[in-house]
């Protein structure tokens, strides 16, 4: 590890193991249901490739893009990848498992592709890509970078910025961006003194 992203991964780290919210366990068990203007389905390989504003939902999961191919292994775990149309970003969102009085958290992200998981329940996002964590209807943290792993489980994260480069007329620095809001923990809170 570069000595340079230590302190973005220790951020990271920091701001996403503060409440030990994860992702809503509920929807690793829920079936996974899409829309699409066309479907290819290969039985003997397990195999579907929808195509065409493609909408996935399981459970409080959704994805969205122009092209998914969905495959499902022997022990039923489920992957897809999932293509934007050229120009656009594909679209994923989640809410997480909270506890307590806490309001709704959501996990937001695009790129321009988005790979799904379900064995590691890992999802990851290539290209152009953006995660924003929202508390209620605000959003509190945007994370951007070539490539972002965000692990469903564990709710930990990697980000690479990727090389600085231009690519289809787009420039790119090759660095990692965040906005990070505090936390207001107020057990974290300095307690008045005993009178």
């Amino acid at each position: 590890m570069k000595p340079s992203s230590i302190p973005y991964t220790l951020m990271l780290a920091a701001l996403l193991q503060c409440g030990a919210a994860l992702a809503e366990r509920a929807d690793r068990d829920k079936p996974m249901s899409i829309e699409s203007d066309a479907l290819r389905y290969d039985d003997a390989k397990q195999t579907s490739v929808f195509t065409g504003k493609v909408v996935l939902t399981k459970g409080t999961m959704l994805i969205r893009g122009a092209r998914m191919d969905v495959r499902q292994d022997n022990d039923g775990n489920q992957f897809g990848v999932i293509a934007a149309e050229p120009g656009k970003l594909a679209f994923f969102r989640q809410k997480r498992d909270t506890r307590g009085d806490t309001p709704d958290e959501f996990m937001e992200g695009e790129a321009e592709l988005i790979e799904y998981d379900g064995k590691a329940d890992t999802v990851t996002f290539t290209r152009r890509s953006i995660l924003r964590r929202y508390v209620g209807s605000k959003l509190n943290d945007e994370i951007t970078g070539q490539v972002i792993v965000y692990n469903n489980t564990t709710s930990v994260m990697t980000v690479d910025g990727g090389p600085a480069a231009t690519a289809s007329g787009t420039p790119r620095s090759g660095r990692v961006r965040a906005v990070l809001t505090p936390r207001n923990d107020d057990s974290a809170a300095p307690k008045p003194p005993a009178s």
